[in-house]
């Protein structure tokens, strides 16, 4: 398998980098925390036009025609920059909830009983899966999904109106939760054989297969750019210890001399590099188990990571004006989302137990040719 990345792809990640230097900086993010993480329609509209969300849609439905290695390369990007709002939700929605592909619409994902919905307030939809919410004899145009789908219109502002506030870690990352709605009408299931019951064969949407794949795909592939996400997030947190460790002087002598702070920054580099390496091999073969890989290493490395550089940053590091906060509140938040360590680890004890081999790759598309 070749993980070495081709120019196209090179190209593709530089220039997402260019676009979030330019439109969301630091200064952007600065101002996103002051707003409390509410959605900037203006840049949702903006990654819209980029391709963010349409990245994976035929380009004869007015998408790129790409495929998962691409767009892990965009949501590792996006990781690294701290970009905010549901941004894995409102991709894998492109091509099934209208405006979702153009930015248009922001759409966020219930992932399961009792689980704090973010960015509700903001959303025109949620992904919801089998069972959840759903009632088949509702009026037409209610809005209230008879089978997998998203709760829109009359069902998303009942829900929305049922769900309350809850505290966040991240101060970009709002979270709501319906502590009855959830427990009576539970989200798919998030066991080993939830996570990898086989979605339906398809091409060309946002999610593979359309959201009649839920929940197994979707739970799959919102981990896995998720994962990329935590990637970017670690990649970053190296970059801001080694350079900290250059410049920062202790005793007359930059603390990147000293050996226990050299052995931090090399701890980093060697939790993101396999990170990193599982990641793409994920998104080349689509494989659950290896999603659930790299989700783990990529969860691992960005908690550890953005810890690691607040330790070097010192006393710095815990101020409101450094970003390691940052970077360490969303990392902790993420690996809640999609596919937690406790369940990645059954997935991988479960294969390893069973001796059957890989399970069937949920994408066969252009992710195989990335």
């Amino acid at each position: 398998m070749d993980l070495q990345l081709s120019d196209d792809q090179r190209a593709l990640r530089s220039g997402m980098r260019e676009l979030l230097g330019a439109v969301f900086d630091r200064e952007a993010l600065r101002a996103a925390v002051e707003r409390g993480g509410t959605v900037d329609r203006g840049l949702w509209r903006e990654l819209g036009a980029a391709g963010l969300f349409a990245l994976r849609l035929p380009e004869d439905s007015g998408g790129v025609g790409l495929g998962l290695p691409e767009a892990v390369l965009l949501f590792e990007e996006a990781g690294r920059a701290l970009l905010p709002g549901p941004l894995v939700a409102t991709h894998l929605a492109a091509g099934a909830v209208e405006g979702a592909a153009e930015g248009e619409a922001v759409v966020t994902a219930l992932e399961g009983g009792g689980r704090a919905v973010p960015y509700l307030a903001d959303a025109d939809a949620v992904l919801v899966g089998p069972d959840v919410l759903t009632d088949p004899a509702a009026p037409t145009g209610s809005g209230r999904p008879a089978g997998p789908g998203a709760l829109t219109g009359e069902a998303l502002a009942a829900f929305v109106a049922e769900a309350g506030p809850v505290r966040s870690l991240d101060p970009l990352t709002p979270l709501h939760r319906a502590e009855e709605r959830a427990a009576a009408a539970p989200g798919p299931a998030r066991g080993p054989e939830a996570y990898r019951a086989e979605g339906l064969a398809g091409a060309g949407a946002g999610l593979a297969g359309g959201l009649e794949a839920y929940p197994g795909a979707l739970c799959r592939e919102g981990a896995l750019l998720t994962a990329a996400e935590q990637l970017g997030s670690a990649t970053r947190t190296t970059e801001m210890a080694v350079q900290h460790a250059r410049t920062r002087k202790q005793f007359g002598s930059p603390i990147g001399s000293f050996q226990a702070v050299q052995h931090l920054c090399a701890d980093m580099l060697a939790r993101t590099e396999p990170a990193r390496g599982a990641l793409y091999a994920a998104a080349l073969t689509a494989d659950p188990v290896e999603i659930a890989a790299a989700k783990l290493l990529a969860d691992e490395a960005a908690v550890r990571n953005a810890r690691d550089c607040l330790q070097i940053h010192g006393g710095m590091g815990f101020t409101w004006e450094a970003d390691v906060h940052l970077h360490l509140k969303r990392a902790w938040l993420r690996a809640s989302r999609w596919l937690t360590a406790a369940e990645s680890e059954e997935v991988l004890a479960a294969a390893l137990g069973s001796g059957s081999g890989p399970v069937p790759p949920l994408y066969s598309g252009s992710a195989a040719s990335g």
